[in-house]
């Protein structure tokens, strides 16, 4: 069974950490980006997520927001936790950005 807690790397160097999950299956952590369309300073910024409870075939589906501390912008991701034949705990995820924009005839704009 996957266990999302601890710490998280993607392929272009970004880091993620979970805190252990409560009783409802929630969780909050951090996310250290590697990539962004900016020119400030990256930090690292707060994130809180849900996982799916109970997971019943032990590959648990999750979801979980960052709001940037850097950019005026959230993302919200969902995916999937795969345990391969060795053991080897992967994520699987899909993410949307969503930044401000000064009005809503920028809307189209906004979403990545």
């Amino acid at each position: 069974q996957c266990n999302l807690q601890g710490l998280w790397r993607n392929q272009l160097g970004s880091n993620m950490t979970l805190s252990a999950l409560d009783a409802e299956g929630t969780f909050t952590g951090s996310y250290h980006t590697a990539v962004a369309a900016t020119n400030k300073r990256i930090l690292v910024s707060p994130l809180r997520g849900a996982q799916q409870q109970p997971v019943t075939k032990g590959q648990a589906t999750f979801g979980f927001t960052v709001q940037w501390q850097f950019a005026d912008s959230v993302t919200a991701f969902v995916g999937q936790c795969f345990v391969d034949h060795r053991g080897k705990e992967m994520l699987e995820t899909t993410w949307l950005l969503r930044e401000e924009v000064p009005t809503r005839r920028d809307s189209w704009k906004a979403t990545r």
